[in-house]
């Protein structure tokens, strides 16, 4: 049986994906009517969200403490996808939040025989639940999140990366991507959520820069980019 789909493993994530929905309720429409908001275009609001950010985007997300901020059930079963289509040992994972994310990943990482995957969340309490949660689906024995600012816990060396998933502050994504990239492999699948900053965008659309990438027709407004490392 596909650990997707193992009782313990479906009725957490029905669970879960039911409380972020309850959680980020409030969050997503007042995001909604930011962007739009009369005399104010999509692109306008959220360069205004990534301007904040970089401002101070510790302080940001010491706001969504309560929040899940989490993929959706059709976004979580394409990471599934991903991660055994491209036979993922090696996972990074920017942005862990309470977990849900991990949980497709690591779920795929035991069917593809074991593996690894190091996660990053800034905020605390989000890496206490994010650990409950892979206890109880059985799945902790294959994760590792490292609490702090990825760009201290994601910058040491190791194994070659299959897989790198963007799902934290927007702005971080090509410093993450930076990052993490020498040791990316070819062939390596790289999913970024609310891709909205034009830098990183521009970075992984540049066939120079040794990727491939489009946007991914999935969760259509959240500004999903699927890209492969070719080179």
């Amino acid at each position: 049986m596909q650990t997707l789909r193992s009782e313990c493993v479906s009725r957490l994530l029905e669970t879960l994906h039911h409380e972020a929905e309850t959680s980020d309720r409030e969050h997503i429409e007042a995001m909604m009517a930011a962007i739009e908001a009369p005399g104010m275009s999509a692109g306008q609001a959220i360069a205004g969200i990534i301007a904040e950010e970089r401002a101070d985007y510790r302080a940001i997300y010491r706001r969504y403490a309560g929040n899940f901020l989490a993929v959706s059930p059709a976004y979580g079963r394409f990471l599934y996808a991903v991660a055994r289509a491209c036979k993922a040992r090696r996972i990074v994972e920017f942005g862990t939040s309470m977990g849900i994310s991990t949980l497709y990943l690591a779920a795929a990482l035991r069917d593809n025989g074991g593996g690894r995957l190091t996660g990053s969340e800034i905020e605390p309490t989000k890496v206490v639940r994010a650990r409950a949660n892979l206890e109880a689906a059985g799945l902790a024995d294959l994760v590792e999140i490292r609490e702090g600012d990825a760009l201290e816990t994601l910058g040491d060396g190791g194994d070659e990366v299959d897989l790198l998933l963007l799902d934290g502050a927007f702005s971080l994504y090509l410093p993450i991507l930076r990052l993490v990239e020498p040791r990316l492999r070819p062939g390596a699948a790289i999913l970024a959520e609310n891709a909205f900053e034009s830098d990183y965008l521009d970075y992984v659309r540049n066939p120079a820069n040794g990727y491939f990438s489009q946007p991914l027709p999935l969760d259509e407004g959240r500004g999903n980019e699927f890209a492969v490392r070719v080179s």
